[in-house]
């Protein structure tokens, strides 16, 4: 690959990996399984069946917490602290054979956009259970697992549309970001309800 194609593969899968990191890792690890796709720098260790597996499973048990509401708020908690740097890591892992200084920034951009792909993931779910009927969070569900099969796709055999995609993705999260930081709010006021055996509802619109 180029260094325009790695680094939008590097930077698109760090992406995606803030909304659904083990579909992600599942969808790279089978194209470089199959032959599909030649992997740029460490991603390529990605092909291991126990790599594939062990994503396949959790995107598995991700694919059910995740429509349900309330648990899905907790899932996505927990998961800052694992989409967020994984989307370094992938990023890192795509370019650590390019130049030094080339490699640390996509990481930290990789980083960014992990961290912005999951705050408006968590936004949008923290707002979906606020409201009466939990279709929303089925209907988002859906649409956020397609993103991110789509994107990693997309990150492999479309470099630029994928830096298009990422380009407007900026654009728009600097118009939602104050969004995500209130619904980060409430999310964390709504969990701390859960576990005092309070209403999640009011304790979220309190904090809003």
């Amino acid at each position: 690959m180029d260094w325009f194609s790695t680094l939008s593969l590097a930077l698109g899968t760090a992406w995606t990996s803030g909304i659904n990191l083990y579909a992600t890792v599942t969808v790279l690890g089978l194209l470089q399984k199959f032959g599909a796709a030649s992997l740029p720098g460490g991603l390529e260790v990605l092909d291991n069946w126990w790599i594939i597996g062990v994503a396949g499973f959790l995107y598995l048990i991700e694919f059910f917490a995740d429509k349900i509401p309330y648990v899905d708020s907790v899932w996505d908690v927990i998961h800052t602290f694992i989409r967020v740097p994984a989307g370094a890591i992938v990023a890192y892992a795509a370019t650590n054979e390019m130049d030094g200084s080339l490699s640390v920034i996509a990481t930290l951009l990789g980083g960014g956009l992990a961290f912005s792909s999951h705050g408006t993931k968590a936004a949008l779910r923290a707002g979906a259970n606020l409201s009466p009927e939990p279709v929303s969070n089925w209907v988002l569900s859906i649409v956020e697992d397609i993103i991110a099969f789509v994107g990693a796709m997309l990150a492999v055999f479309a470099p630029v549309l994928i830096a298009i995609v990422l380009v407007f993705f900026a654009i728009f999260f600097v118009w939602f970001a104050p969004k995500v930081f209130r619904a980060v709010r409430k999310l964390l006021g709504g969990i701390r309800a859960l576990f005092a055996g309070e209403n999640y509802k009011e304790v979220a619109r309190k904090a809003s």
